[in-house]
């Protein structure tokens, strides 16, 4: 009988453990790591009542980002994702692998800094110490030191952990959602009556500086192993994700903008969906929104810290990183997960919440924009749309100047120490890939 089966995953063992309602499960916890509760109070201090259209348009971006990554992720079918696919493409340049190794475990440093920092925001908003900096500091710090112990002691126990605070989260998020919606103290048409002077660009630059919101769809393909016919399942899982994620975001935008005062959300931007909620549901609503965040935050810091160290690992092993970085004890990448908590808390002490999620967008930005030029340069060999490879590095493109252009207009000096950052990340690259090809002739 005729089947249009896949070629290649008839040949797949058919038990593997992962479906596809599991791998959209990976790539939401990834994405809804509290990005929404750490976007919205800078996106209408920006752009107010035009926030959701900015998570929009943010969504279309990660969605023409995605298809590169599907694409090479279907043709090459490794596990090591953003790395390998750019190292495999481009065989020839250790510089070229070592610097999309650099900036990718910096740019998932960044997001460890960026979640820790939320969480922080949120566990202290009901303390009088909630706008003290050095507090939320030491509380970051705090909740990244406890997940790397996690981590470190307990895989296994760290995967229930994981799997619970996913589940419970979305869970939360769409009671938040509707009970904002339910709550509404306000018209969009009202509100844009009243703010009818924002431009298109200032939605983008919004959409591109909040493009880390989507960063994490990609761990999907770290899954590739542990799946049935990824020609069919990686898409499948990706792109319903990318929609799942932008619709919770969009809702929950809605809601609060809706509900809750613009000065409110504005003035405790740090966590400005628990500072607003109280006056409107009550304590209860304040402590439902809290939970929702830490729940959030809490399987972000642990998922990347998990991913991000095991790819750590594979890039020292390549020579690209200290090979201190490259043991395990007992399986476990102590040393690269030790340095990645390491480096995220340094993040946190020299960087404020928009310096963090800026420096995370520019590097998940970048590291798209490479993988479109990976896709591009073999195009043929992936069966990818000329139009829709062109159309993603435009988008891309688009959103780095855009953020760019804000940082230099607005903000210079935080311009200065992201390239000062990426000036660094980039000699130290430099530095690896000159050395490697000396210990590969040795």
């Amino acid at each position: 009988m005729f089947t249009n089966t896949h070629p290649s995953c008839i040949h797949r063992k058919r038990n593997k453990a992962l479906g596809v309602p599991e791998l959209i499960a990976i790539a939401l916890g990834g994405m809804i790591g509290g990005g929404i509760f750490t976007i919205l109070g800078i996106s209408v201090s920006m752009i107010g009542v035009f926030t959701p259209l900015a998570i929009i348009l943010g969504g279309i971006i990660a969605t023409l980002a995605a298809y590169s990554y599907v694409k090479l992720a279907v043709y090459y079918k490794d596990e090591g994702a953003t790395y390998s696919f750019y190292k495999r493409t481009f065989p020839d340049s250790h510089f070229a692998a070592s610097l999309i190794g650099w900036w990718v475990v910096f740019g998932y440093i960044s997001t460890l800094a960026l979640y820790s920092y939320t969480f922080a925001s949120y566990a202290i908003s009901e303390f009088s110490c909630a706008n003290n900096e050095w507090m939320r500091k030491g509380v970051a710090g705090g909740v990244i030191l406890v997940f790397t112990l996690v981590n470190i002691w307990s895989v296994k126990g760290m995967g229930k952990i994981e799997d619970i605070m996913v589940y419970t989260k979305v869970v939360i998020l769409i009671v938040i959602s509707f009970v904002l919606m339910n709550n509404s103290q306000t018209t969009l048409p009202l509100l844009l009556q009243n703010n009818n002077q924002t431009s298109m660009f200032s939605i983008l630059i919004v959409a591109s500086i909040t493009f880390v919101a989507y960063e994490g769809f990609q761990l999907v393909i770290h899954a590739i192993n542990e799946m049935d016919c990824p020609e069919k399942n990686i898409p499948k899982a990706i792109y319903s994700a990318i929609f799942l994620t932008i619709l919770i975001y969009v809702v929950i935008s809605l809601g609060a903008i809706l509900a809750l005062p613009f000065a409110d959300i504005i003035e405790n931007k740090e966590y400005a969906l628990a500072s607003g909620a109280g006056s409107i549901l009550g304590q209860w609503g304040t402590d439902l929104v809290i939970v929702g965040a830490l729940l959030a935050t809490s399987s972000a810091i642990s998922g990347t810290l998990f991913g991000a160290s095991r790819l750590m690992v594979v890039i020292a092993r390549d020579g690209y990183f200290p090979r201190l970085f490259a043991r395990q004890i007992n399986t476990i990448p102590v040393y690269a997960i030790l340095c990645m908590a390491l480096f995220a808390f340094l993040l946190v002490l020299v960087g404020s919440l928009e310096l963090i999620l800026e420096f995370g967008s520019v590097t998940f930005i970048l590291v798209s924009l490479l993988m479109t030029i990976a896709n591009f340069k073999i195009r043929d060999l992936t069966n990818s749309s000329l139009i829709i490879t062109i159309l993603a590095f435009l988008a891309l493109l688009c959103g780095m100047l855009s953020i760019l252009y804000f940082e230099l207009t607005h903000q210079p000096q935080q311009l200065v120490f992201i390239a000062g950052l990426y000036i660094v990340l980039t000699i130290c690259s430099w530095g690896y890939s000159r050395v490697r090809p000396k210990q590969e002739s040795c």
